[in-house]
């Protein structure tokens, strides 16, 4: 196990090489000038040029890209240009916190529903349950998030007065949120449970297991549903990452100032560093999210060989 996850920590090298690049690019593939942008639209030339200096724009790109990754790992990622704060100060304060915990309950709710309406739906295949949990995974997979958090809103929070319009902080503040995250996740979830344990039911060993008196509860939580789980596992991974970016949406809607709330207010502010080092910070806790996704695929299923 020790060899398998020192290699998948290699592995990860070339991939954090390539998303802290794309992050740099950012920079210099915004139209316009940078350094006029960020000094402002009332700056004169001097002011550019001294900006110019300050963001290191007049140096080689690569070299450019040699320093950005230096101090990246040094955790400093520039100064905002809105609050004259350091980026990582700004989101590891609080809002890092907010979104890991709404992409956290929002998978969790997903997860749990996903795999009990697709064990549902597979072991009553064809059946008016399973016809009924398909159309609704279709419908609420076909949900834009941000139409579903005010239809929430509206009959939860103001007709009904059971939960709160916005704000972060209690209990109650993130039912709403995580529902809005969760449902699209928790509908593929459900299609990839059934597809995966319809085909995990069909193999020779289970029908051996009922040939020899195995209850279905067994059969199928024991035998089929473990078989079945490596590809729901990879779909969670990368829902867990699709939450993460579907928070940009969410935290707006219900006024969460999380990492998507402080991207949104970021970009209308031309806060570029700012817009750089929560993107980079997504990516980062992406690609690990994706290496715990490889981990937990051995303790699954131990047959699976660690190359």
């Amino acid at each position: 196990m020790f060899i398998f996850i020192l290699r998948r920590l290699v592995q990860t090298i070339p991939v954090m090489i390539g998303v802290t690049l794309a992050v740099f690019l950012m920079m210099h593939l915004i139209p316009g000038d940078p350094a006029k942008i960020m000094a402002g639209e009332n700056a004169n030339p001097e002011q550019i040029e001294k900006m110019r200096e300050k963001l290191g724009l007049n140096d080689p790109i690569h070299i450019q890209y040699i320093k950005y990754i230096g101090d990246a790992i040094q955790g400093d990622l520039g100064n905002s240009i809105r609050t004259s704060r350091p980026v990582t100060d700004e989101i590891f304060n609080s809002r890092f916190a907010i979104t890991v915990q709404l992409a956290v309950v929002g998978t969790l709710a997903a997860v749990v529903f996903g795999l009990i309406a697709g064990i549902i739906s597979a072991t009553k295949k064809y059946s008016v349950a399973d016809v009924s949990i398909m159309l609704i995974a279709l419908i609420l997979l076909s949900m834009p998030n941000f139409w579903l958090g005010v239809m929430l809103i509206y009959l939860f929070s103001v007709n009904l007065g059971w939960l709160p319009v916005a704000g972060w902080g209690a209990l109650e503040h993130i039912i709403l949120p995580a529902i809005t995250l969760g449902t699209g996740g928790a509908a593929i979830i459900a299609r990839m449970t059934r597809s995966s344990m319809l085909e995990v039911l069909n193999q020779d060993y289970i029908r051996t297991a009922y040939s020899k008196g195995v209850s279905d509860r067994l059969v199928v939580y024991k035998h089929a549903l473990r078989n079945a789980l490596i590809p729901v596992v990879t779909v969670v991974g990368l829902q867990f990452g699709g939450l993460l970016g579907g928070a940009v949406i969410t935290e707006t809607v219900f006024a969460i100032n999380g990492l998507g709330r402080l991207i949104i207010d970021s970009i209308r502010a031309h806060d570029f560093p700012m817009v750089q080092g929560t993107i980079l910070v997504c990516a980062v806790l992406f690609v690990f999210v994706n290496f715990l996704v490889d981990i937990t695929y051995r303790l699954i299923n131990k047959r699976i060989e660690l190359n």
